[in-house]
């Protein structure tokens, strides 16, 4: 079956793909994977994922954002830098942004201050933003829910949290991303419990290449880099715990993408 997905998020910039970037995006299309947001989280991945969705219209596209683990280097330029990405036409989202203390790389007020100022950027262009949280819950909620109202659209990207967090971010209106965590026979059981919970209209599915590839694949991959062909994967798996068809979740997942993003 040949699909038309939307993978919300790929860190093509990274330098894994430097040597063969554009035959991962022909195996992404012969994969059915038609577009793919690529995710800025600094600023040369900022300027890098712009780059690479100038050059592939209407198959790339592009966040702007800073990562909480460089917080600590998000300056004025940086703030003046994402305005500017913000402006051009492939730059879909503001993010990575959010906050992660689980390896805390940056200081937690560097992290919140950044956080901030990203919030402010989305509410001030009205581009929807893409986020970030690992062990923060209660801070990221905190700085959050007072700014729902300014924000267009929010999405909890890479979404691995329990029963509780899902329920508390679907009733604060997020979106919900999900990744080959779900297929982590390790870690990610509870998500296959909980993920039928989202509802058909705020789920999305992404790589996050080139981390977190499905350890479900088979036969096994010769490296362990991700990369967006291995989205239907995640599809799956998603569809498996949703008890849904892989045909209904590709189609309302692709819906949610376009309009999220913007990129109908």
């Amino acid at each position: 079956m040949q699909y038309a997905l939307v993978d919300i998020g790929a860190n093509l910039a990274h330098d894994s793909f430097d040597d063969d970037r554009d035959a991962v995006l022909q195996r992404a299309e012969a994969a059915g994977v038609s577009r793919i947001v690529v995710t800025g989280s600094s600023d040369d991945s900022n300027q890098q994922a712009a780059r690479l969705a100038q050059d592939h219209p209407g198959v790339l596209y592009s966040t702007a954002g800073v990562h909480p683990h460089h917080a600590s280097d998000y300056t004025d330029d940086s703030d003046a830098l994402i305005r500017k990405l913000a402006a051009a036409g492939s730059v879909v989202a503001v993010g990575e942004c959010g906050l992660d203390y689980f390896r805390n790389f940056s200081p937690r007020e560097a992290q919140l201050a950044a956080f901030r100022s990203q919030l402010d950027i989305a509410a001030e262009t009205g581009l929807p933003v893409f986020l970030h949280q690992r062990d923060a819950h209660d801070d990221f909620v905190e700085v959050l829910e007072p700014m729902l109202p300014k924000l267009s659209r929010a999405v909890a990207h890479c979404f691995t949290g329990e029963h509780e967090s899902l329920r508390e971010y679907l009733a604060m209106g997020l979106y919900i991303g999900v990744t080959g965590w779900i297929c982590d026979e390790r870690r990610g059981t509870h998500l296959r419990e909980i993920v039928p919970i989202v509802p058909d209209d705020r789920l999305m599915i992404e790589t996050d290449a080139p981390y977190l590839l499905p350890r479900t694949i088979e036969p096994k991959p010769k490296t362990r880099r991700n990369e967006p062909m291995y989205l239907t994967e995640v599809l799956r798996a998603v569809a498996e715990a949703r008890r849904q068809t892989d045909e209904h979740v590709a189609r309302i997942t692709t819906e949610n993408a376009e309009r999220f993003f913007g990129i109908g």
